[in-house]
C-alpha cells in the first residue's frame, strides 16, 4: 500500500516517526514540486496551502524493518570514491583516479577492492555511508512542501551497501540542528556582509585555541571576501559557517562589516587570503594565523 502526501501536511520528520514506529519496509520517495496554482484547505477549514503537483525524482530513501538502509540525493554525489573523499578518507586525486579505474564497479565490487588495496577499511565505508545518509535526512527535514509517496516491500539494489541506521537518533539530532540552524539564522541573516578584525588582534588572539575550520575561515578575513564566499572556498553549508562565524563573533575577534569593494566578485572566484596589516602587533598576529593554517 502506498502514502502519498505533501510534506507542508506531513513532514519528513513525521514520516521518519511513522516509519521507524511501524517499522515499515520499502522507499519514501520525495518529487520536485510544481505549483498548480490551485489552493488546498487544510484540515482546520482556514488554512490553505498551495498545491503541489510531483515532478522529477530528487530523493529516495530505502528502508527496512524501520531502519534507514540507503538514501540518495540530486546534488550530492552518490559515487562511493566520493563519499570516502567527503569523510576525509581519500584525497582529491585519490578519489578522481579510483573513479577512473574503476568505472565498471559497482559499490559493493569498489568496497571490496579499496579495502584489498588497504586505501581504507570496513569500519571507513561503514561509517561514511552512514554520514552521507544522515546528511540527506538532515536536508530533507528542511523541505517544507515537496510531494512524497512511500512504497512497502520495495528493496533497494543489490548493488549498494546497506548500512542500518537507527531512525530515533537520527530524528533527536536532526531536529537540533534544525533548531540551531534557525538560530544562526537569526543571529547572522545576511551571508553577504564581510568580516574584519578589531582593534589590538594581538590581545584578542593571545592564549587563543581555535580548531582547524576557525583557522581556515580566519585565513580569509581581509575585509573584502563575504561570509558566503569565505564559506565557499572552505567547502562548508551555510549552516557550518555561520556556526564559525558566530563562534568568532561571540568571542570578540571578528566584526561584521559592510565589504570594503562596492563591486562584489562573481561567484566561484578566488579568495585572497589575509595580508599582513601595517602594525608590528597585527603582522606578528596574522603571520601565526597564516601558518598554523599551512600546518593543519
Amino acid at each position: 500500500m502506498a502514502l502519498k502526501g505533501n510534506l507542508a501536511v506531513f513532514t519528513t520528520t513525521q514520516l521518519l516517526n511513522l516509519i521507524n514506529l511501524s517499522k515499515k519496509s520499502g522507499v519514501l520517495t520525495i518529487y520536485e514540486g510544481h505549483k498548480t496554482g490551485k489552493k488546498l484547505i487544510m484540515g482546520d477549514g482556514l488554512t490553505q496551502i498551495d498545491e503541489v503537483a510531483p515532478g522529477k525524482e530528487v530523493a529516495n530513501l530505502n528502508f527496512q524493518q524501520g531502519m534507514l538502509v540507503f538514501a540518495q540525493m540530486n546534488g550530492k554525489d552518490g559515487h562511493l570514491a566520493s563519499i570516502l573523499q567527503r569523510a576525509g578518507k581519500l584525497n582529491e586525486e585519490q578519489a578522481r583516479t579510483i573513479r577512473e579505474k574503476a568505472a565498471s564497479l559497482n559499490d559493493k565490487g569498489l568496497a571490496l577492492r579499496l579495502i584489498n588495496a588497504n586505501y581504507v577499511t570496513k569500519n571507513d565505508i561503514v561509517r561514511s555511508i552512514q554520514k552521507h545518509a544522515v546528511s540527506i535526512v538532515f536536508d530533507l527535514m528542511t523541505w517544507k512542501q515537496e510531494p512524497f509517496e512511500f512504497k512497502e516491500n520495495i528493496a533497494p539494489p543489490d548493488s549498494h551497501i546497506l548500512v542500518p541506521i537507527d531512525l530515533k537518533n537520527v530524528i533527536i539530532e536532526g531536529t537540533r540542528i534544525i533548531t540551531e540552524q534557525k538560530h544562526l539564522e537569526e543571529e547572522i541573516e545576511n551571508l553577504d556582509f564581510a568580516l574584519k578584525f578589531p582593534e589590538n588582534p594581538g590581545e584578542k588572539f593571545k592564549n587563543v585555541q581555535l580548531g582547524t575550520n576557525e583557522w581556515r575561515v580566519v585565513g580569509f578575513i581581509n575585509g573584502k571576501n563575504t561570509i558566503r564566499q569565505i564559506g565557499k572556498a572552505c567547502n562548508m553549508t551555510d549552516t557550518e559557517i555561520r556556526r564559525i562565524v558566530y563562534g568568532l563573533l561571540q568571542a570578540g575577534l571578528v566584526q561584521m562589516i559592510r565589504p570594503q569593494s562596492a563591486e562584489q566578485p562573481k561567484r566561484g572566484t578566488d579568495l585572497k587570503r589575509q595580508q599582513p596589516a601595517n602594525t608590528r602587533i597585527e603582522r606578528d598576529v596574522i603571520q601565526r594565523l597564516i601558518v598554523k593554517i599551512k600546518n593543519t
